[in-house]
C-alpha cells in the first residue's frame, strides 16, 4: 500500500496510464475500501491541471460510499482551479459536493467554508457564496477574505468594502484582497487610501503582493510620490525584487516617465519572466526610447524567455516612427513565422497606427481591408487621426462617417470628425456633426488628466475654468505646446496630436 500511495503522491514519477493501472489494482484487490487510499487517489486527480483528470475525479467522488471532508475539499479546490472552463458542465456536481458537505456537518470547518465561498464566487454565484458565508457557524479571516475576493471578482467593490470594514481582525492578506480588488475594478485612489489605512496599523505589515497592487494603482493615477515611498519601504525592509514586485516597480516607473530606476530594477532582479521583459520593452517604447526597446527585444530573444503576444505589442509600439516602418513589418511577420503567434486585433492596430502616423494612409486602408477580423473603433480612429494629421480630407470624411456608424454612441468618433472639419475651416460641417451627436443623445465624455502635488491628486477636465489659476495653467500649456511643436518639426517626429 505504501508503494501505491507513493505513486499517487508523485515520488515515483509515474505516467498517467501507470497511475490508472495502479488505481485499477487497488479496486481489484479491495484496497480502495480504505479511506486513506481513496482520498489520496482523489486528491491526486483533483490537483491535476488537466480537465480530463477533473472529470475522472468527479467519477471517483460519485462512487465513494462515504466521502469525507478532505474528499469534498479536494474536489472543491479542483472546481476553483478550472472555474473558467467548467461553469456550466460542473455546477450540478458542485451542488452535489456542497450537499455532501452539509450532510457531513462540515460548514463549521473554516477551510471548507473558504473553499466553497471561493468556488461559488468564481462560478459567478456570489449570492450562494454569501449564503454559505452567513450560514457558517465559524468564520476566520480566510473566510472573510474569500468573500471579499469573490465580491471584487464580480465587480461588487462596494459590497466588498462593507465586508472589509466589518472584519473583526484583518491581516496582510485581507488588506491585499481589498487593495487588489479596487485596482482590478479601476478604483485606484480607493486602493491607495486602503493602503494608507494599513500604514497606520502597527499589527499588520504589507506583503509583496499588496505592495505590487498599490504600485499598480500609483502607476494608473500618476501618484509618483506615493510610489517612490513604497519603493523606499521595499528597499528598507529587505524585500527582494521577485517577479510580481519587481515587474510592478518597472511598470510604475515606466508609466511615470522615469526609465532610469526601471532599468536598474530590471538589471537587479534575480529572475525575469516574459511579463517582466514585456513590461520593460513597453516602458521603453512609450517613453520614446524606441531603439533601446528594440535592442531589449533582441537581447530577450538571445538570453530571455520566449516572447509572447504582449511582448510583440510592446515592440510594435516601439516602431511608431516612420523610419522604423520596415522593422515593424519584419516584426509583424516574425511573430508568426518564428513563434507561431497569430496576430491579434491589437497587433493589427499597432500596424495601422504606424502606417497612419507615417502618412501611408492608402497603405493603411488596404491593410485594414485585408484584416482577418472586423476592425474595431481604435483601428478606425487611428486611420481617421492619420487622415487628420496628413490632410487626407476625402478619405477622412468616409472613415469618420463609418466610425460613427460603427459606434454611434461613442463621443470620441464625433469629436475626431469634428476636429478634422475644423482643421479645414469647414465650420458648417463641424456644427452638423455636433448637432448629429446631440440629436442621437450621445453623452459628452470629457477628457481629463491628473497630477500629484504634496500627496494630493489634482484632476483636470477639458474646458474646466472653475479653478482660480486656470489662466496660468492655460498659459503654461500654450508655451509647452509651442516648444513641443518646435521639437517635433526639428526632430521630424510626432510627439502628440497638435490639432
Amino acid at each position: 500500500m505504501t508503494t501505491i500511495l507513493r505513486g499517487f503522491q508523485g515520488s515515483l514519477n509515474l505516467t498517467t496510464t501507470q497511475q490508472k493501472q495502479i488505481h485499477a489494482h487497488t479496486i481489484t484487490h479491495g484496497l480502495s475500501r480504505f479511506a486513506h487510499v481513496s482520498t489520496t487517489i482523489l486528491a491526486f486527480y483533483a490537483q491535476s491541471h488537466q480537465l480530463a483528470d477533473l472529470r475522472y475525479a468527479e467519477t471517483l467522488f460519485t462512487r465513494m460510499s462515504y466521502p469525507n471532508v478532505f474528499d469534498c475539499n479536494s474536489l472543491i479546490i479542483a472546481f476553483s482551479k478550472h472555474s473558467q472552463c467548467c461553469k456550466l458542465n460542473h455546477s450540478k456536481m458542485l451542488q452535489q459536493v456542497h450537499g455532501q458537505i452539509m450532510r457531513l456537518g462540515c460548514l463549521s470547518d473554516v477551510y471548507v467554508v473558504s473553499s466553497v465561498v471561493s468556488v461559488y464566487s468564481k462560478f459567478g454565484a456570489i449570492g450562494v457564496a454569501r449564503r454559505v458565508f452567513d450560514e457558517s457557524s465559524r468564520k476566520n479571516v480566510v473566510c472573510w477574505t474569500s468573500l471579499i475576493t469573490g465580491y471584487c471578482s464580480n465587480g461588487l467593490v462596494n459590497e466588498a468594502r462593507e465586508l472589509f470594514d466589518a472584519i473583526p481582525e484583518r491581516n496582510d492578506v485581507s488588506y491585499s484582497a481589498m487593495v487588489s480588488g479596487y485596482v482590478r475594478n479601476g478604483c485606484y485612489n480607493e486602493g491607495i487610501n486602503v493602503f494608507g489605512e494599513l500604514k497606520s496599523c502597527e499589527s499588520v505589515k504589507p506583503n509583496g503582493s499588496l505592495l505590487a497592487s498599490v504600485l499598480n494603482a500609483c502607476a494608473a493615477v500618476g501618484a509618483f510620490v506615493e510610489g517612490k515611498r513604497i519603493h523606499s519601504y521595499i528597499d528598507d525592509h529587505g524585500f527582494e525584487y521577485e517577479l510580481q514586485l519587481g515587474t510592478a516597480l518597472i511598470d510604475f516607473y515606466a508609466k511615470c516617465g522615469w526609465m532610469e530606476p526601471a532599468e536598474k530594477i530590471f538589471e537587479s532582479m534575480p529572475s525575469k519572466d516574459v511579463t517582466t521583459w514585456s513590461a520593460m520593452i513597453m516602458g521603453l517604447a512609450i517613453n520614446g526610447k524606441n531603439k533601446m526597446a528594440l535592442e531589449m527585444f533582441s537581447k530577450m530573444e538571445k538570453v530571455g524567455p520566449k516572447p509572447n503576444a504582449v511582448t510583440f505589442i510592446g515592440v510594435l509600439t516601439a516602431c511608431n516612427h516612420k523610419s522604423l516602418l520596415n522593422e515593424a513589418w519584419w516584426l509583424f511577420g516574425h511573430m508568426s513565422k518564428k513563434y507561431s503567434i497569430t496576430p491579434s486585433i491589437e497587433h493589427y492596430g499597432c500596424m495601422v497606427d504606424i502606417l497612419a502616423r507615417g502618412g501611408r494612409i492608402e497603405e493603411a486602408l488596404k491593410f485594414v481591408n485585408s484584416m482577418p477580423m472586423q476592425p474595431d473603433r481604435a483601428i478606425w480612429g487611428s486611420l481617421l487621426n492619420g487622415c487628420l494629421m496628413h490632410g487626407h480630407v476625402e478619405l477622412g470624411q468616409r472613415v469618420g462617417k463609418h466610425l460613427i456608424e460603427f459606434e454611434p454612441h461613442h463621443s470620441g468618433s464625433y469629436v475626431l470628425l469634428a476636429n478634422m472639419y475644423a482643421s479645414m475651416g469647414r465650420w458648417e460641417f463641424v456644427s452638423k456633426t455636433r448637432k448629429l451627436m446631440k440629436d442621437k443623445g450621445v453623452p459628452v465624455i470629457c477628457a481629463w488628466s491628473f497630477i500629484e502635488i504634496d500627496q494630493n491628486i489634482h484632476k483636470f477636465v477639458v474646458d474646466d475654468k472653475s479653478r482660480s489659476y486656470s489662466g496660468e495653467i492655460s498659459l503654461v500649456l500654450s508655451l509647452l505646446g509651442k516648444e513641443l511643436l518646435d521639437f517635433s518639426i526639428a526632430k521630424d517626429v510626432l510627439l502628440f496630436d497638435i490639432a
